[in-house]
């Protein structure tokens, strides 16, 4: 398992570079520098002046990704390529562009951990509760509850997560007064503001998650050695538990680590709508001001996410399915 893991780190450094290679010229082949100051400067009427004191306060002055002028090794290392992008394989993630200039290392820090008190009870809620009305389903199967219950998972899986958060807000907070609206505090006053998010998200993906898993289960449910079990004289209760569950959850690894990066990355949606100070909302900040630097950074930091959750995924099969060896 070790080699095996090693050979994905190496990987996955491979596919970080690309990465970052194309990011930053997907990035500087549609604004040019002087672009992304006049974008953050803004006004009808920039000068030059204030342009090029934009771009040597911020370190876009330098030539792209080769700078003739230097000699040896600066001729690659003084460039916009190597102080804005191949630091990041460093984690080095400079400032941002905005005005305020903040240091975005520390910031992905900070608003990780709130992203992580919101996404983490949601991810271990959304996993526990979609298996257990899926396998509720499962063994109600041919009856009038299975066939209500596909129905709702149908309906729930239709209905846009905006709508849910519309209505949530309003009913929750508006009429019952339980939780506040929007906002974020520290400390354990944040269970009151991120109660009525997580609910939400929670309802918002229980229906495909549910409808998902349910045929998962109703494949195994099919298979041979599930009819020898109950042919033995096993209870349905021990066949879905201790044998359908148990093999079928390959492809509930597979799915519900799919979900993994967004919960360090935080959700756009409802860390927006409830304002809550996450890397969700840090994402639509940048995007929003045109802070190139954040988007690039947070593109990489998706990248070793969605990385290191597919090697954990690979890891957690061989725990699921004592025949799955890595090599």
């Amino acid at each position: 398992m070790l080699l095996y893991l090693l050979k994905r780190l190496g990987y996955g450094v491979l596919v970080l570079i690309g990465i970052n290679l194309l990011t930053f010229f997907l990035f500087f082949s549609v604004n040019t520098p002087d672009d992304m100051a006049r974008l953050n400067i803004g006004g009808k009427r920039v000068t030059q002046v204030q342009i090029d004191k934009w771009k040597t306060e911020r370190g876009y002055d330098k030539p792209l990704v080769w700078d003739a002028a230097q000699s040896g090794p600066q001729k690659l290392t003084h460039t916009i390529l190597w102080e804005r992008s191949a630091s990041l394989m460093l984690g080095d993630f400079g400032r941002s562009d905005a005005r305020q200039a903040v240091d975005i290392g520390h910031e992905i820090k900070t608003r990780m951990g709130v992203s992580l008190q919101l996404a983490v009870p949601l991810f271990a809620l959304q996993v526990m509760v979609s298996v257990a009305f899926a396998l509720l389903l499962v063994f109600f199967r041919h009856t009038a509850l299975d066939f209500w219950g596909v129905v709702l998972c149908v309906l729930m899986l239709s209905i846009s997560s905006l709508f849910y958060i519309i209505v949530g807000q309003y009913f929750f907070s508006r009429v019952l007064r339980l939780v506040p609206i929007n906002g974020y505090a520290p400390g354990l006053d944040a269970i009151k503001f991120l109660a009525l998010p997580i609910l939400l998200s929670l309802l918002s993906r229980l229906g495909s998650e549910a409808r998902l898993y349910r045929a998962m289960f109703l494949e195994e449910a099919s298979k041979d050695y599930v009819r020898t079990a109950r042919a033995k004289g096993m209870s349905e209760q021990v066949v879905l538990f201790r044998h359908v569950l148990r093999n079928a959850l390959i492809p509930i690894i597979t799915s519900a680590g799919s979900y993994l990066p967004y919960v360090f990355l935080g959700s756009l949606v409802f860390e927006s709508f409830f304002g809550i100070p996450g890397l969700g909302a840090f994402i639509i900040e940048a995007i929003s001001g045109q802070d190139f630097a954040i988007v690039r950074s947070m593109v990489f930091v998706g990248a070793v996410l969605y990385i290191a959750s597919n090697a954990l995924i690979d890891v957690a099969y061989t725990w699921a399915d004592p025949r799955v060896r890595l090599g």
